[in-house]
């Protein structure tokens, strides 16, 4: 696919990792829906951003875990734009959750928002592709999925259950529409990690440092460049799964 001139949908774009895939794909000339949920100041940052880099950029909230705000998401990119060439499942939501504390709230929670809100995305903009004839539809999963943190156990279940829709949906919605997931590793600590934690951290990565957001939105590009790749999962973790 060529970029410049495409339409992408970005949930989570204000800040972090989806900030940076966002304004990457703006470097490259696509236009960008940018969906937040609480972090409007952000969002108008990076809209602004975007315009100076000449590109046509508008802001959509929604609350994920509500099924109504994704169809209003979506219908507000359609409104804006005409079609949607790109969606890119970004958002989600990590915190801690030891198992003798877990509660079914923070269960369907983190379903809610991780899992069931990228498959109504997809639902929803596979029906705008196929009339189109064309897309690329990208999840942000974790090595989290297959290297599973018992503390983290919902955060993971969520992820695992992503790689599956994208393998499941990539045969689904061939040959117009290209499936694909990204599976970082530590990119980002989280605001407030010690020194010495973050230095622990490190030392357990094969490669011995940690990845950043510009490396998991190369990997974005490279695959909605290609159009002989689907279903693939691309772990970018500086070798993390591995041990």
């Amino acid at each position: 696919m060529e970029l410049s001139g495409k339409v992408a949908l970005v949930t989570g774009a204000a800040k972090r990792v989806g900030r940076e895939i966002a304004l990457t794909l703006a470097e490259r000339g696509v236009e960008l829906v940018v969906h937040y949920h609480r972090s409007e100041r952000e969002a108008q940052e990076l809209l602004a951003e975007a315009g100076r880099l000449g590109r046509k950029a508008v802001a959509a909230r929604a609350d994920l875990s509500r099924s109504e705000e994704i169809d209003r998401l979506v219908a507000a990119a359609v409104a804006a734009f005409g079609r949607i060439d790109i969606l890119i499942n970004n958002a989600a939501i990590f915190y801690r959750t030891p198992f003798a504390t877990l509660t079914e709230e923070d269960w369907d929670r983190f379903q809610a928002v991780n899992l069931k809100a990228p498959f109504l995305l997809c639902r929803r903009v596979a029906d705008i592709m196929g009339r189109q004839g064309h897309g690329k539809i990208l999840n942000l999963a974790d090595i989290g999925a297959v290297k599973v943190w018992a503390d983290y156990l919902p955060y993971a279940v969520s992820k695992a259950g992503l790689i599956a829709l994208t393998t499941g949906l990539a045969k689904a919605l061939a040959p117009n529409v290209q499936v694909n997931a990204i599976a970082p590793g530590v990119v980002l600590l989280p605001e407030g990690t010690p020194a010495d934690a973050a230095e622990e951290t490190r030392r357990r990565i094969p490669l011995k440092h940690l990845g950043s957001p510009a490396e998991v939105a190369r990997a974005v590009v490279f695959l909605l460049e290609s159009d002989f790749v689907t279903g693939e999962v691309l772990r970018i973790d500086g070798g993390q799964a591995l041990v």
